[in-house]
């Protein structure tokens, strides 16, 4: 296949049939020329046959290059086409994966609209489902995880937030929602000395009794609420 690597474009007159122009496309990719394989990969999607199994390569390989440009809602869209049209393809899982990825990079802060992270555990929470027992599925349930600590920590954040303005109500639902549904991260634990400390400014003595014993049982590395805790205090 050397002609691919000598061209700086994939010219139709040189590659005139799906054949050629698939294996060019497909050669320009594997060697890293991104910029090559679009030409002819973003053609092979009008010129093959609809229900060509190679579309699902072809709409792979374009992800993955778009990726590599920040076009991670247009990569998300061909990751989705793979696994949607070709759900028996061997890369439908991956690309299921990777269409998770490309909306969790489009979030990544939790300063930020969590909407993409979202998006992109609902599409991890579908391939676990599609295909469990997938290796994509292994590491989307890693991913899942680290999404889990982000919206934890969002969650805490506005926690704090809302007990730096002394609106407790506020405060309290949303560490009281980080305990419930992310009690394996860090927050967890930090949210419970909060809430701790919310209970002990508004004078909620059973409450804050309640929470100390919790701290205790669960999150005993937990630090910032000895005071609190401290029957002798």
């Amino acid at each position: 296949m050397g002609v691919a690597g000598c061209s700086k474009t994939l010219d139709p007159s040189q590659y005139p049939t799906p054949e050629s122009l698939y294996d060019a496309s497909v050669e320009a990719y594997e060697r890293g020329d991104c910029r090559l394989a679009q030409q002819g990969l973003q053609r092979l999607i009008f010129e093959l046959p609809p229900r060509d199994t190679r579309h699902a390569n072809v709409r792979f390989f374009l992800a993955e290059c778009q990726l590599k440009q920040h076009l991670e809602l247009e990569a998300a869209q061909q990751f989705r086409r793979v696994s949607d049209d070709f759900p028996r393809h061997e890369l439908a899982p991956t690309a299921l994966m990777r269409a998770g990825d490309a909306f969790a990079k489009l979030w990544g802060n939790p300063e930020l609209d969590p909407t993409y992270g979202e998006t992109a555990l609902a599409t991890y929470s579908e391939l676990l489902g599609r295909y469990p027992n997938s290796q994509a599925a292994d590491s989307a349930r890693v991913r899942i995880q680290n999404l889990n600590a982000l919206f934890a920590e969002k969650g805490y954040k506005s926690g704090v937030f809302y007990l730096r303005l002394r609106a407790y109500d506020s405060a309290i639902i949303y560490f009281k929602d980080v305990v419930a549904r992310y009690p394996r991260t860090e927050f967890a634990g930090k949210s419970v000395v909060k809430l701790i400390e919310a209970y002990a400014r508004i004078g909620y003595v059973e409450e804050k009794t309640e929470m100390c014993l919790y701290r205790l049982q669960y999150y005993p590395d937990a630090e910032g609420a000895e005071k609190q805790c401290d029957p002798e205090g």
